[in-house]
């Protein structure tokens, strides 16, 4: 689990990282990577959850 936070905070930190190159340099390639990048890191938070969630009403009944 402890993995999986690390590998979406270091995700994050690099859309971030885009975002403050493409405001320093007014380049569109880089905001376009921080998107991508913040897409697909919020794509995976979400199925990471519904996956727990999944699990935790399986394990209810």
């Amino acid at each position: 689990m402890g993995a999986l936070r690390a590998v979406f905070g270091l995700l994050l930190m690099a859309g971030v990282v885009c975002f403050a190159i493409y405001a320093a340099s007014g380049q569109l390639v880089w905001r376009r990577r921080g998107l991508l990048i913040l897409r697909w890191t919020i794509g995976g938070a979400f199925a990471f959850f519904a996956v727990l969630i999944v699990s935790d009403l399986v394990n209810l009944r």
